[in-house]
């Protein structure tokens, strides 16, 4: 029988040991032969704090853990039996659905984009007011023209004397409003 992906309901903020457990004990009841990955779906992101860029992680789903896994009464025991797990998204509850293999590949191309290329947390869009912070337009407001989140740069419209001047600007030198 093949592996198929199952999402498994954690307590939320407990994904990590969920996670952490289940291998734990898919190792000590000898069951690597039905489980494949078991993993908590992240993305690395980028913040700026105190003027200081800092990377942290960002749960795509918070509260679930994905299970690759061959699903029998064994397996399913080991899973449903370890401490907080809330159940399986998806089927009847004796009876879960997997996930399909079109959804587990775009999770896991996502993780894996994830992982190049840290986010930046706050997200902007043209059109949007933002406050500046820092720099010489500090309290001034403006509105988002243009988002580059390569360099991590917008370009934002700022009122100096009744005048819209575009400037451009590091994120972590505005706020949303």
């Amino acid at each position: 029988m093949a592996k198929r992906w199952y999402v498994v309901h954690a307590y939320s903020g407990f994904e990590k040991q969920v996670m952490r457990a289940l291998k734990e004990r898919v190792a000590l009841e000898s069951m690597e032969d039905k489980f494949g990955d078991i993993l908590v779906p992240t993305e690395e992101v980028v913040e700026m704090r105190d003027g200081k860029k800092r990377k942290s992680e960002r749960k795509f789903y918070p509260g679930y853990v994905l299970v690759q896994m061959e699903l029998d009464d064994e397996s399913w025991h080991l899973v449903k039996d370890t401490p907080r797990v809330l159940g399986f998204i998806g089927g009847t509850k004796e009876k879960p659905a997997p996930i399909t293999e079109r959804e587990a590949e775009a999770i896991l191309r996502r993780v894996e984009s994830g992982a190049d290329k840290p986010k930046p947390k706050t997200l902007f869009e043209p059109g949007e007011v933002v406050r500046v912070i820092e720099g010489p337009f500090a309290d001034f407001n403006g509105v988002v023209e243009e988002v580059d989140y390569d360099k991590s740069r917008v370009k934002v419209a700022v009122l100096i004397f009744g005048r819209s001047t575009p400037v451009e600007l590091e994120f972590g030198q505005v706020e949303k409003d």
